[in-house]
Order: C-alpha cells, then sequence, then structure tokens
C-alpha cells in the first residue's frame, strides 16, 4: 500500500513538473504574440499620421480609416467585407426585392470583377450579361487593383444613366463592350408558370418574399390544371440565381421534404455549427421534381439543389453550379455601418461542402449559346423551304378507317404538343429537356 501511494505521488509530481515545463514556454509565446500585436498597432499608427500629414493632397481621414478596415476584411475572402452606413442601407433594401442598379450580382477573381449571375429582368439580362463574364472596365476605366466595393461603386449610378462595361468571355477571342441604362431593380423572387402539363417554378433570387411567392405561385398553377393528379411534376428553375437569406432557402427546401436534414453548417468552432432539419408536409405532394442549375446558381441556391439532390427528391439537371459554400454574418457597427464577415462553412446532408466544388447535376445538360447571325440566318432559310412530305400528302391516298373522329383529333392533338415541344427546345433546351424527364417518368409510373 506504500508502495502505491508512493508511486501515485510520483505520478502527480512529475505531472506537475511537465505542465510546468511546457506550460511556461507557451505563456511566453502568447505574451510575445500579444506584444507583436500591439506593435503592429502602433506602427498601424504610426502610418496613418504620416499620411494624414505629409501625403501629397489633403486626406478625408474618415475614409482612410474605412480603407484600412475595409482592406483588413477583403484580405480574408472574397465575401467580407466593410459595409459603410449606404452600403448597410442598400443591402437591407435588396432583401426586401427592389433597389437601384444594374442587376448582376458579382465576385471578384484574379483582381476582375467576375459575374456570378445576372437577374432576370433586369438591364444586365436584357443587355447580354452572362454569368461567368468578366468585368475589365467601366466606363473605359480599369477595374484591376481596385477592391470589389470600389469596383461597384464605379458601376453605381443615377437611375436612368448610361453605364458601358467591357466584358471577357470565354469563347470570345476579344473583349466587348456592353452599354446598359440604370434602373431601379423590383426583383419578382419566383414567376409560376405551366409548360406541357409541368409546374415551372422560376426562383430568381432569395428575399423575404420567396418562400411566400413559391407557394403561392404552386398553387395557382395547379387549381388552374384542374387539381394535382392533372400536373406531371414540378420544375424548380434555379438557374443564374446568385442566392439571398438562408432562412429562405431553409423554407424552400422544406416545401419539398417531409424530413431529414436540409443543410448544416459549420464554423471555427464546433460548438457553432448549427444544423436545418425539413418538417412534415410537401407542397407537390410527392409529384417528380426538376431541378435546374447552372454556373450562375450559387449559394442559397446550392443548399435547395443540394438538400432535394442527397434526399432523391429530385433530378438535378444542367451544369455545376457555383461554389460559393461560406456563410456570412452582417454584424452592426457603430455609426450604423456594418461588418460581413464569413463565420461558416455550408455542407449538404450527405456531409459534403459545397465551398469551391459547387453541386453536381445527376445529368449534365448544357444550354447551347445563341449561334452567330449568319447561323440564324441560315435557320431561317431553312424553315421557309417546303416541309418533307408523307402519305397524308399524296392524292389518292388511302383514308385511315379503324380511327374514330375523336381519336384522330386525340392523335392531332398529341402532334401539336410535340411541335410546341420542339419550339421550347429551341428557346430554353435545358428546361424543354427536364420537362422531357418529368413527362418519361410519368410515363413510367402510369400516367397520361
Amino acid at each position: 500500500m506504500k508502495k502505491f501511494l508512493m508511486a501515485a505521488v510520483a505520478g502527480t509530481l512529475a505531472s506537475v513538473v511537465v505542465t510546468t515545463q511546457v506550460a511556461a514556454p507557451l505563456l511566453a509565446q502568447e505574451a510575445a504574440k500579444t506584444t507583436n500585436v500591439y506593435e503592429q498597432l502602433d506602427l498601424f499608427g504610426d502610418i496613418f499620421e504620416r499620411i494624414r500629414s505629409q501625403y501629397v493632397e489633403e486626406v478625408d481621414e474618415g475614409e482612410l480609416i474605412e480603407a484600412a478596415i475595409n482592406g483588413m476584411l477583403t484580405s480574408l475572402d472574397p465575401h467580407s467585407s466593410y459595409l459603410s452606413p449606404n452600403d448597410a442601407a442598400d443591402m437591407r433594401v435588396q432583401t426586401r426585392g427592389e433597389f437601384g442598379g444594374l442587376g448582376i450580382e458579382v465576385t471578384q477573381e484574379e483582381g476582375f470583377v467576375k459575374v456570378v449571375s445576372p437577374i432576370d429582368g433586369t438591364p444586365a439580362d436584357s443587355a447580354g450579361v452572362e454569368a461567368g463574364d468578366f468585368i475589365t472596365h467601366v466606363d473605359g476605366e480599369s477595374v484591376l487593383g481596385l477592391t470589389l466595393d470600389e469596383a461597384v461603386d464605379m458601376m453605381r449610378g443615377p437611375v436612368g444613366s448610361e453605364i458601358v462595361i467591357t466584358v471577357v468571355r470565354e469563347g470570345q477571342a476579344e473583349p466587348f463592350d456592353v452599354s446598359i441604362i440604370r434602373d431601379t431593380i423590383k426583383l419578382t423572387a419566383v414567376r409560376a408558370r405551366t409548360e406541357r402539363n409541368s409546374v415551372v417554378l422560376r426562383v430568381t433570387t432569395f428575399n423575404d418574399q420567396t418562400f411566400k411567392n413559391l407557394e403561392s405561385g404552386l398553387n395557382e398553377q395547379i387549381e388552374d390544371a384542374g387539381g394535382m393528379d392533372k400536373v406531371t411534376g414540378i420544375v424548380l428553375d434555379l438557374r443564374n440565381n446568385p442566392g439571398g437569406l438562408l432562412t429562405q432557402a431553409i423554407k424552400v427546401a422544406d416545401a419539398f421534404l417531409d424530413k431529414g436534414e436540409i443543410v448544416s453548417t459549420r464554423g471555427r468552432n464546433p460548438e457553432d455549427g448549427e444544423r436545418f432539419n425539413a418538417t412534415e408536409g410537401d407542397l407537390a405532394n410527392g409529384l417528380p421534381m426538376v431541378v435546374l442549375i447552372n454556373g450562375g446558381s450559387a449559394s442559397a441556391s446550392e443548399i435547395v439543389a443540394g438538400a432535394l439532390k442527397d434526399h432523391r427528391r429530385a433530378i438535378v439537371v444542367g451544369t455545376k453550379s457555383f461554389g460559393k459554400g461560406s456563410v456570412q454574418t452582417v454584424m452592426p457597427l457603430r455609426g450604423d455601418g456594418a461588418m460581413r464577415l464569413t463565420t461558416a462553412r455550408y455542407y449538404t446532408p450527405s456531409g459534403r461542402s459545397i465551398q469551391a466544388l459547387g453541386v453536381s447535376p445527376d445529368i449534365v445538360v448544357a444550354q447551347p449559346r445563341t449561334p452567330p447571325a449568319s447561323e440564324n440566318e441560315d435557320e431561317a432559310e431553312e424553315n421557309t423551304r417546303p416541309r418533307s412530305r408523307s402519305e397524308a400528302d399524296l392524292r389518292g391516298r388511302l383514308d385511315n378507317d379503324s380511327l374514330s373522329e375523336d381519336e384522330i383529333r386525340q392523335i392531332e392533338e398529341e402532334q401539336e404538343r410535340a411541335e410546341e415541344a420542339a419550339k421550347l427546345r429551341d428557346e430554353d433546351y435545358q428546361l424543354a429537356y427536364a420537362i422531357d424527364i418529368l413527362k418519361g417518368l410519368t410515363a413510367l409510373n402510369g400516367g397520361n
């Protein structure tokens, strides 16, 4: 017993010695780090004073401090930034769905401004700006070397005024100019319509109105169709949707899921992580679904697509999404400004991070680019040629006496629907592909 107690005491003493030997250097390192930080803050103060007193032109001290703060935040990642009081107010307005500008969501890559996506029905969309475009100049002035906020400031201006941006686009040999007239951007979060018995829900952004618009739009289309049993399926179109509010993304995914995780966030500290789960109830009552995505689908769009894909609730069609899988928290600051800081990463229900990888579609379908004018002319010329002849065109042909008038009319209606489908492929190939999938699934399940 004595030997046991001695061994225990000896062990305790040894651990105390080791702890002291390890802790002392760690404390010294922390003290050195703290001292170093204060030295650097003193250095910052010295530089600030030199600029204020000796710079060739008089400077605005407030703007100088704001630039320093913004520089510190933007050095972290492309999505962290300082919001001046005006910028913070603009952001609050944007989440409500109406603001002034061009109508593009942008980020920064290799020093240039990169278009994440143009917003439907905005001046930028009408002018032909595409997701993935690089903006190199604004009104002839280069944006290279500017922060993202500085470049965005160059693009701001009075409603009705003109701006010329220089664009570099993949597949185009030379940069080209795009003229845009600034306008008030009024976002319609969700547009609903029916194509060939499929309800198409076009979600352009995730703002305060998104879920409410989606729910009412879906219910209206189902009612107009004559009930849920008259609908082939749902197309959730998230193409060129730059994202928005996390809460709305969760509501939209939850609208079509009965249970299971929608998304999780993981921050610097494990205890800060959150999981968001679906609640019971499916607005579509289990109807087949296709989700459309492309390179302009980012952030909240990717959360919805990833959740519906992982739960096998929908087939994801299109091209790989943008890959913005980080969470930004907007923190109010003194003086009515705010700080947008990246605080976590998004993970799909399968535990995969979206960041820089995006959501991969189940079926890759690229949208054909608009052909050059000369090709359009050739197509127009081809359309004027006589159509191919069939048995029905031959003089003296035999009549089909095995069909009733109702059966013949039904066949003719089916042919008309097929011709309408062909037109849709010319207008929007990806959407037509999605609707064909739903029609095929319905046919397999014994539907019409």
